[in-house]
């Protein structure tokens, strides 16, 4: 790339992140120091704002980055990810919004442990959400080193690991001083511009195939080497067996995953109402599959215009399509109109990171202070500013190891590092929170084993997959210690998680408290006593 892209995209840069601090420090002013404050944003936001800043928060780089990456360069295939994203919604909004928003109060840990002995389904849960969410975070780190590395060339190793270092530096920063409030406005400024970038980028190649779909596929086909077959599924998840498997396993973490994320179920705090709560995922919807729809048009483009043999050159796992479509579509590297696309496409793809990281690294450190903390140091009576404080300092050590893990994995495709993210969350945080609202007889022991009876399962099954060794695209290619031969691990531990809960149930002497349950639902189903 030149020096006119590396100047123009930096400035982008800095005027997003000038903005976005300024709306930090504003924040910070005007807090008052309180739980609610920090983890909720004092419940003060409308629908449409919440609704905005859930498709900000759930619009990551996987979805910008990696979704046309995959798309252009396995066709159909790729389309599965769109596909599971936007179905997932249908489970949050018909089973976990109105729910978890009467229930709860800042984690999902709140809603498992209000009927519940809160101290081990608070540990169990407070896990399995910082463990999703580091897993996500990730994924955001690799798509930042993706961007560099295009953008500073094949040389720029060094600036790959300051910016992942930058990134991370700049979410605990969002994170310790202005809490939910800043986070909700930085990622509704984000959706802003990712949903304007998309729809100017969509507009751009349907311009150069003059509207006719058909032709974009068909030149897509054509160029990709693999005919027809590349408007088929089958060219990623086809073939033996153990690839079909792998297609329902991914499918199946998509589409369920969705209702366990951490930083998803938080959002629902933030509004006053369980009403509200139903109208902000119906905004959420709709922006969110405006974008995913547009993703579709981008791969395909992506395919056609600048060639999956070009797309892979750049980045293997083909996190750098948009970028490189965004150049080609203003006319070249050497004009212009390429240079300012680029590097607009370049800054919003990085406002998008720095603005999910942001979301997530809240959620995560409100379950490391609100549960884990909770239950472990703090005593009984303490202060609401002693859990907050330690909130924060719990986001300074999530960033470091979010930092350290995207450095290892920045070679793998940021969709397909999400895809373990929903993998982990359907398996131990889904089956604990649907069971808890809509089980009469679940028990404390059959919480804690759906957690651990999903969570476990998941991360080793992923450890001896062929993602973490046994080829060449693993993250220690050298060594060879596979044993399970699916990439996505869903299929098997999301039984298991559901499984262990009912287990965990039907072996536990404790008898279910009737009048809890009773309680959890009429607030659940009315409102009646919610936060």
């Amino acid at each position: 790339m030149t020096g006119d892209h590396q100047t123009l995209a930096l400035l982008l840069f800095s005027v997003f992140v000038a903005v976005t601090l300024g709306i930090t420090t504003w924040v910070s002013r005007h807090r008052h120091g309180s739980a609610e404050e920090f983890y909720a944003g004092g419940r003060l936001f409308s629908p449409m704002e919440n609704g905005f800043a859930i498709a900000g928060d759930y619009a990551s780089a996987a979805s910008f980055l990696g979704v046309p990456g995959l798309i252009a360069l396995f066709g159909y295939d790729g389309v599965l990810y769109v596909v599971g994203f936007l179905v997932g919604w249908l489970v949050v909004l018909f089973l976990v919004a109105e729910l978890v928003r009467n229930c709860g109060r800042f984690t999902l840990a709140d809603v498992v442990a209000a009927r519940m002995s809160e101290r081990p389904v608070r540990i169990a849960a407070g896990t399995s959400s910082v463990t999703v969410s580091v897993l996500y975070l990730v994924a955001q780190m690799v798509g930042a080193g993706s961007l560099v590395a295009l953008l500073l060339g094949r040389t720029g190793g060094a600036a790959q690991v300051w910016t992942v270092i930058g990134v991370g530096a700049l979410m605990v920063i969002y994170v310790s001083l202005g809490g939910m409030r800043a986070t909700t406005w930085i990622q509704i400024v984000k959706a802003v511009l990712l949903l304007g970038g998309t729809v100017v980028l969509t507009a751009l190649v349907m311009v150069r195939f003059h509207g006719d779909l058909d032709r974009l596929l068909l030149t897509a086909a054509e160029r990709s080497g693999h005919g027809s077959a590349f408007l088929a599924p089958g060219l990623r998840y086809g073939g033996d067996w153990t690839s079909r498997l792998d297609f329902i396993s991914l499918g199946l973490a998509l589409v369920l995953g969705t209702g366990g994320l951490p930083h998803i179920v938080s959002r629902f705090y933030t509004v006053p109402t369980a009403l509200a709560a139903r109208r902000s995922t119906i905004w959420s919807i709709g922006l969110i599959g405006a974008f995913y729809l547009m993703t579709i048009v981008l791969g395909f483009g992506a395919a056609a215009i600048v060639g999956p043999e070009a797309v892979r050159g750049s980045n293997g796992a083909g996190n750098t399509a948009v970028p490189l479509l965004a150049l080609d579509l203003g006319g070249g590297a050497s004009s212009t109109g390429g240079t300012v696309l680029f590097a607009v496409v370049a800054a919003v793809a990085f406002a998008t990171i720095l603005a999910v990281v942001a979301g997530i690294t809240l959620a995560s450190s409100a379950s490391v202070a609100h549960d884990l903390y909770a239950s472990l140091r703090r005593r009984r009576g303490g202060r609401p500013r002693g859990e907050v404080a330690v909130a924060r300092a719990a986001a300074v050590g999530i960033g470091v190891v979010a930092i350290a893990l995207g450095l290892v994995a920045r070679d793998l495709n940021t969709a397909f590092l999400v895809g373990l993210a929903f993998a982990v969350a359907a398996s131990a945080n889904l089956p604990v929170l649907l069971y808890s609202l809509f089980w009469r007889g679940f028990t404390t022991r059959g919480a804690v084993w759906a957690v651990y009876g999903g969570l476990i399962p998941a991360l080793g099954l992923v450890a001896l997959s062929p993602v973490v060794s046994g080829s060449p695209g693993s993250l220690f290619p050298g060594v060879d210690f596979q044993f399970f031969p699916l990439d996505n691990p869903a299929l098997v531990s999301v039984p298991l998680g559901f499984l262990a809960g009912w287990f965990g149930t039907v072996t536990s002497a404790e008898l279910p408290d009737e009048a809890k349950h009773a309680e959890t639902e009429v607030r659940s189903l009315t409102g009646a006593g919610a936060v």
